[in-house]
Order: structure tokens, then sequence, then C-alpha cells
């Protein structure tokens, strides 16, 4: 008798899982070699800013559209620059719509991440990892919200490493919208009000790159650093808040070590 084939279904399965994964980690790098993530930088925004904003006066509803969908795109590849993109949003189309754009931006670029990588890993990594990390997990997913809203609030972690951990750890997609939407809000309208701002000083750089070009040397060059806009104050300010989110599961702790120490 001849032996019947091997059930293809799991490995079908298996492909079909791990497929958006793969497309995603395709383009991502596609993208940044390709250099699409260098295209929003301070010296785009010099050296065409007459253009832009001629373009976001005549086209309004259109550039929001189109910011959000770069945004989307950005987050979903982890694309690096997403501090750049937030002050150009802010520098755009001013704080509040530049700011909520962003939000919503962020949220759905994290959302296709963390739901392709979800599907991906399944909660197998944990499973791999042992107990330990299978326990680490649960206790992670039992208060998902706190924890990520506290990540969110706190701008020193990499907003893709948060995206893969809450998948990994199997945390669910409610949960990670209404954390990560209302996480990202501070720091985002904050660098956004930043960039609103930053119009005096893009014209005032351009008209020294212009003036350098126009004497004839061929070293001129655009220089200010996004990075200074992250004082020490504001992310002290930002991991306050962070501290806050946290409050709740230190309460929840303390209360059940209590009724497990006290006599039944």
């Amino acid at each position: 008798m001849s032996e019947l084939p091997a059930d293809p279904t799991p490995a079908r399965w298996t492909l079909r899982r791990w497929m958006p994964l793969i497309v995603l980690v395709v383009l991502s790098v596609t993208a940044i070699a390709i250099g699409w993530n260098r295209k929003i930088s301070f010296e785009t925004m010099v050296r065409h800013n007459e253009a832009i904003h001629a373009f976001v006066l005549a086209h309004t509803v259109a550039s929001v559209a189109i910011y959000l969908a770069v945004y989307v795109a950005a987050i979903a590849l982890s694309l690096p620059g997403g501090l750049v993109m937030t002050l150009f949003g802010g520098f755009l189309f001013g704080g509040l719509i530049g700011g909520a754009a962003t939000v919503i931006g962020a949220t759905i670029g994290a959302v296709i991440l963390f739901t392709i990588a979800k599907s991906a890993f399944g909660g197998h990594l944990t499973r791999w990892a042992g107990p330990l990390a299978e326990k680490l997990a649960a206790e992670f997913r039992a208060d998902g919200f706190h924890y990520l809203l506290f990540l969110r609030l706190v701008p020193v972690f990499p907003f893709v490493l948060i995206n893969l951990v809450a998948a990994i750890v199997g945390l669910r997609l409610r949960t990670f919208v209404a954390a990560t939407a209302i996480g990202i809000i501070p720091g985002t309208f904050t660098f956004a009000f930043l960039g609103a701002g930053l119009d005096s000083v893009i014209r005032a750089q351009g008209a020294i790159y212009n003036a350098c070009l126009a004497s004839g040397r061929t070293d001129c060059k655009l220089d200010f650093d996004f990075k200074a806009a992250v004082t020490p104050e504001l992310l002290g300010a930002l991991a306050a808040l962070g501290v806050l989110a946290l409050i709740p599961v230190v309460v929840k702790r303390i209360r059940a070590r209590r009724a497990a120490s006290s006599p039944g």
C-alpha cells in the first residue's frame, strides 16, 4: 500500500501567516535602500519651503491626506524619522491639525505592523522561550493597557520595538489601539507645536543658505539639529506621565499581596 501524502495544510498556513511580514520587511528594506526616509528632512523644508506652502494652501485637504498616508506607510514599514515627520506635520498644518493627523497616522501604521506581526508570531516566540517568558507575557497582558501606555508616553523606547513586543506577547487589538492612540498624544502634540514654530527658523536658514550659494561657495550646508528639541525637561515631563500610567498596576499588586497575606 502506498503511503498517504502528508497534509499540506500546516505548511500552507505557516507560509500564509508569515508572508505579510516578509513582504513588509522587504518593502521596508527597499524603502531604506532607495532613501525614501531621507526625503523628509530639514533640507527639504528649507529648499522647497515656498513651493510646499503654496501646494498646502491650494490643496489643504489633499495635503493632509497625503501626509497621513505617508505617515501610515512610514510607521508600518518601521522607517526612521518619526520625530522629523511630526515636526514637519506641525510646520505644514499647524499644531492642532498636524498633531491630530500624526496621531491618526501613527496609530493606523502601528496597528498594521502589530496585526501582521501578531499573526506571524502568534505567541510562538514566548512558548519557545520557555515558562518564564510565557509568565512575563501573561503578566504584561493582564495589565497591558497600563504597561503599553507607559511605554508610549515615555519617548525613549523605539516605537517599532514596542509594536513588536505587544504583538509577541499577544496583546489584544483594542487594548493596543487605545493605549497607542492615548499614549502618543502628549509627545506628538508637543512636537507638532514645536514644528509649527519652525517657520522663522526655516526662513532664516534658507536666507543664509541662499546667500552662501550666491557667494559662489560649494560647501554650503543646512544645519539644524532636531534632537535639540528633545530637552531633558520635556523627557522628564513625559516620563512623569508614564509613571502615572503605572500607578493602577502598582495599586493592584499591593492589594493582591495584602489579600494573599491576610488570614482567611
